[in-house]
């Protein structure tokens, strides 16, 4: 894998070698450099009869972990607040205050 020669190519993109999948398709896989120099899926080109299209890599793990960590950042801040000032109201009984006793 190396990085073309054209203007349009971005510092760091890394275009793999083309895979003929059948006598009309191809596809060219992008990726990007990572933490550590790896590399990290971005997505493939696909060319049918002459028409690309771009398809994106979604990494279903990170969208999951983010939904996880929200949840879990919204029931803390939620006990958080519950327990420093709970909903229901202050309520006392003072024995001056109750009718009939003296």
């Amino acid at each position: 894998m190396s990085v073309p020669d054209t203007p349009t190519a971005r510092r760091g993109e890394y275009f793999g070698d083309p895979i003929t999948i059948d006598d009309h398709t191809t596809m060219i896989p992008v990726t990007r450099r990572g933490l550590r120099g790896t590399r990290v899926p971005v997505g493939a080109y696909t060319v049918t009869d002459g028409t690309t299209t771009w398809t994106p890599a979604v990494d279903q793990g990170r969208i999951a972990m983010i939904g996880v960590l929200t949840g879990l950042i919204a029931a803390t801040l939620g006990t958080a607040a519950v327990l420093r000032q709970p909903p229901w109201p202050r309520m006392t009984i003072e024995t001056d205050h109750v009718p009939g006793h003296r």
